[in-house]
């Protein structure tokens, strides 16, 4: 079990750092997604879409927070300058953030309709979209930015 865990360092610190990530992305969106309607009217249903601001801001925290725990605890630094890394991972991450936006609409849209109840906590559907959106585009971002960006 040891030996299997060392095999698999970088991708359990790429989980944790994801799963930070994700906590900031998730925590930043139940604050936005509730004080920004109040604000902006437009933000429940822009044309269709719903909560457009507090997702775009909501992924921009926890992009900043990956990218810093990214290169703190998960990859080694490749062949690219500090700042061609940083313009790559933001190109891949605004990327990311429109799949993840897209995947939120149609999510929040078509797949999730209801809450579900845990009784000690209700999970509205639009946190089962933001959290559903949040693993896939994980799942993408991990292999693009070991392959691409950390040159692993």
């Amino acid at each position: 079990m040891k030996e299997l865990l060392f095999r698999h360092k970088q991708v359990l610190l790429f989980i944790i750092a994801g799963g930070l990530s994700a906590i900031v992305e998730i925590g930043s969106f139940k604050m936005l997604s509730v004080y920004l309607p109040k604000l902006f009217s437009w933000e429940y249903n822009l044309s269709g879409i719903k909560y457009p601001f507090s997702n775009i801001l909501s992924t921009s925290c926890g992009i900043i927070t990956n990218y810093f725990l990214s290169i703190w605890f998960v990859f080694e630094r490749g062949k690219h300058s500090k700042r061609k890394e940083f313009a790559y991972f933001i190109s891949v991450s605004v990327v990311s953030t429109f799949i993840s936006l897209f995947l939120f609409q149609i999510l929040y849209h078509f797949v999730f309709k209801s809450v579900i109840d845990l009784g000690f906590y209700v999970v509205s559907q639009e946190m089962m979209s933001k959290i559903t959106s949040i693993v896939i585009v994980s799942l993408l971002n991990y292999s693009v930015k070991k392959k691409v960006i950390f040159n692993g």
